[in-house]
């Protein structure tokens, strides 16, 4: 991932601590420890939901289906909302959850 990268070159010992705050994010949605927050617009129309880190500006992008729950993006706070829409794991993810 390139902002694991990026937060390793900027400190040594960073991407490892982002790496472990993904993990977490990931662990916490699988267990369903706390419910993911809603997004708005035409994220929150298709039902992708978020899990938001606390150390790091991103966001853990999820949808939440009858049998499992699929991570669909790792979003950068600073970037426009929803630049992942357009991705193919999105589209995959869109049709297989309204199928």
């Amino acid at each position: 991932m390139e902002a694991a990268a990026w937060y390793e070159y900027e400190q040594p010992g960073l991407g490892t601590e982002f790496f472990v705050a993904i993990e977490a994010a990931i662990d916490i949605i699988e267990e369903n420890f706390i419910p993911l927050s809603p997004l708005s617009e035409e994220a929150g129309e298709i039902g992708a939901k978020r899990l938001i880190l606390e150390r790091f500006p991103f966001d853990v992008v999820a949808i939440e289906l009858p049998e499992e729950t699929v991570v669909i993006a790792f979003a950068r706070h600073s970037r426009k909302p929803g630049y992942w829409l357009g991705r193919r794991i999105f589209r995959y993810t869109h049709i297989r959850a309204y199928v």
